[in-house]
């Protein structure tokens, strides 16, 4: 069974969470992520503004199948802050987002499970202040044909409405679509037997 969709966070708000502890404060933030790079981004942002805080940890899920993600303690025990804030991440079945926790240390120690627990409840607090979408794996189909054939091309595009990402009108038409990934083969099949009519 071919899964096409798969869950993350709307990229029009920030979620954030707040967390306290003896005196130790955790404000964690949850954002719509796609690229490394724009993690980077947002982590050297958070670490310039929360430059006094003590850690600034982070988890992160991308791709539709959560094949690229990463947790960081931060100078905090291993495995208390960063893993904490992946499990929430994988407990929602989200990808596509990075979830920052800072850490301002209220001078009394927590402990192992209670630094789980903290990163654990303020992630949970920035994903449940965040909308949550359902998203579809989408595929890319190329199709090169005569003009002579367009309003045949058309006709399936009408009938299984993939996305128009690009068009090209010469002695040889090309035409580029985006389609939920299960409709795909369909649509490559509809157009190549066109080919044939």
């Amino acid at each position: 069974m071919m899964t096409d969709e798969y869950l993350t966070i709307s990229d029009n708000r920030i979620g954030e969470g707040y967390y306290t502890e003896k005196r130790s404060k955790f404000l964690a933030f949850s954002h719509h992520v796609t690229t490394v790079e724009h993690i980077k981004e947002l982590l050297a942002y958070y670490r310039k503004k929360y430059f006094d805080a003590r850690h600034v940890c982070y988890a992160y899920m991308l791709g539709t199948s959560g094949e690229t993600y990463r947790a960081n303690d931060d100078g905090e025990p291993s495995g208390t802050a960063g893993k904490p804030i992946l499990g929430q991440i994988n407990s929602n079945a989200l990808t596509d987002i990075l979830i920052v926790v800072v850490r301002y240390y209220g001078g009394v120690n927590l402990g192992t499970s209670g630094l789980i627990n903290a990163y654990r409840t303020a992630a949970a607090e920035a994903i449940s202040t965040a909308d949550i979408e359902k998203r579809q794996v989408e595929e890319e189909v190329v199709f090169s044909f005569p003009y002579i054939m367009m309003n045949s091309v058309m006709r399936i595009v009408k009938e299984m409405s993939p996305k128009i990402l690009s068009q090209n009108y010469d002695n040889t038409c090309e035409m580029r679509f985006a389609i939920r990934k299960s409709l795909a083969n369909q649509l490559r099949e509809k157009l190549r037997k066109l080919s044939f009519e």
